[in-house]
C-alpha cells in the first residue's frame, strides 16, 4: 500500500502531533504514513514577536507550498496557527476530536501571584484578558517552542507563563501545569485545541482516508470561530479571542475583541448548529467599532 506523506514543522509539539495524526489515520484506514519536516518561518526567526514578523501563517506557509507542489499529501496544523483564508487549491479536510480548549499557568496560580509579577505570554489576547483579571501584573512577551519557555521560567525571568493546555497534553508535560484558566476568564484563541488537516482539494484518496478521523463536534465548533475570525480579519497581532461550544442541542459562543489596549469587549451569543458561520461573524461584527 503507498503511504501517506504527513507534511510537518520540526518541533517536538509539531511531530506529537502529527504522530498522534499518523496513528489515527493507520488504525482507521490501514494506509501507512510518513512524517516529513518542513523548517518555516516562524521556526527560523525565534528572536522577535510574532506580530512584527507576520502574523499568522508564519508556521504554515512552507507547508502548504509543499503541498500544493505534491511533496507531501497532507499536513497537519494546530488550527489556531492556520489563516481564516485557504490557499486555492487547499482544503481543510479533517479536524479530529478538539483538546482541552483552555489556557494554562506554569509557575504559580493567578490568585498567588505577587503585586507586580512577570508573566510571560506572546499573545495580546492573553495579555489583555489578564491584565482585565490583575491589572498589576507586568506582561512581557516571549517566544521559543515549550521547553525553552518553561526554562525561562524555572529560571527565575518569569514568575508565571501561559501556554495552551492542549499543547501541554500532547507533549505529556501537563505536571508542568499550576493552574487551569477557564473560558470565562481566559476566552480561548479561535481554533484553540483544535488540530487542522490540510490537502489538496481534488485528492480523492487523501480526503476520503482524512474524513475518517474527522470529528463533528469539533467542525461545528470551529467553523464558527474560524467565521468570527474571517469577520474580524484577525492575525497574531489581533486580540481577539472566540470559543465555540456544541452540547447537541444548541452552540453557545464567547467571544473578545479590543480595538485598542484600552477598549477590550466581549459578547456571548447562543444559536443552532446551522446558524455556527452567521453566528461567528456576528459575534465580530458585535465587536468591531461601528
Amino acid at each position: 500500500m503507498i503511504p501517506l506523506r504527513l507534511g510537518t514543522r520540526g518541533s517536538a509539539l509539531a511531530l506529537a502531533q502529527s504522530g498522534m495524526v499518523a496513528r489515527q489515520i493507520t488504525q482507521t484506514t490501514g494506509i501507512p504514513v510518513e512524517l516529513v519536516v518542513i523548517r518555516t518561518r516562524g521556526d527560523q526567526v525565534q528572536d522577535r514577536p510574532l506580530a512584527q514578523v507576520g502574523g499568522k501563517g508564519l508556521f504554515t506557509k512552507e507547508i502548504e507550498q509543499a503541498l500544493l507542489d505534491v511533496e507531501v499529501d497532507f499536513a497537519v496544523h494546530s488550527l489556531k496557527d492556520l489563516p481564516g483564508e485557504m490557499p486555492d487549491g487547499l482544503a481543510l479536510a479533517a479536524t479530529p476530536r478538539r483538546a482541552d480548549p483552555r489556557d494554562a499557568l506554569i509557575g504559580s496560580r493567578l490568585a498567588d501571584l505577587p503585586q507586580g509579577a512577570v508573566v510571560g505570554t506572546g499573545s495580546l489576547r492573553r495579555k489583555l484578558q489578564l491584565a482585565a483579571i490583575r491589572p498589576d501584573l507586568d506582561i512581557q512577551g516571549i517566544r521559543g517552542n515549550v521547553d525553552t519557555r518553561v526554562l525561562k521560567q524555572r529560571s527565575g525571568e518569569f514568575h508565571a507563563i501561559v501556554l495552551a493546555a492542549a499543547g501541554l497534553e500532547r507533549l505529556d508535560r501537563t505536571v508542568d501545569i499550576t493552574e487551569f484558566l477557564s473560558v470565562e476568564q481566559m476566552i480561548p484563541a479561535p481554533g484553540q485545541g483544535a488540530l487542522a488537516i490540510q490537502c489538496r482539494a481534488k485528492d480523492d484518496r487523501v480526503l476520503a482516508a482524512l474524513a475518517t478521523i474527522d470529528d463533528a463536534r469539533t467542525r461545528i465548533e470551529i467553523t464558527a470561530e474560524r467565521a468570527f475570525l474571517d469577520e474580524i480579519s484577525g492575525g497574531c497581532s489581533v486580540p481577539a479571542a472566540c470559543y465555540a461550544q456544541w452540547n447537541g442541542e444548541k452552540l453557545a459562543i464567547s467571544a473578545f475583541y479590543a480595538a485598542s489596549e484600552s477598549t477590550p469587549r466581549r459578547t456571548h451569543l447562543q444559536g443552532t448548529q446551522e446558524e455556527s458561520a452567521e453566528l461567528g461573524r456576528r459575534a465580530a461584527r458585535e465587536l468591531k467599532p461601528k
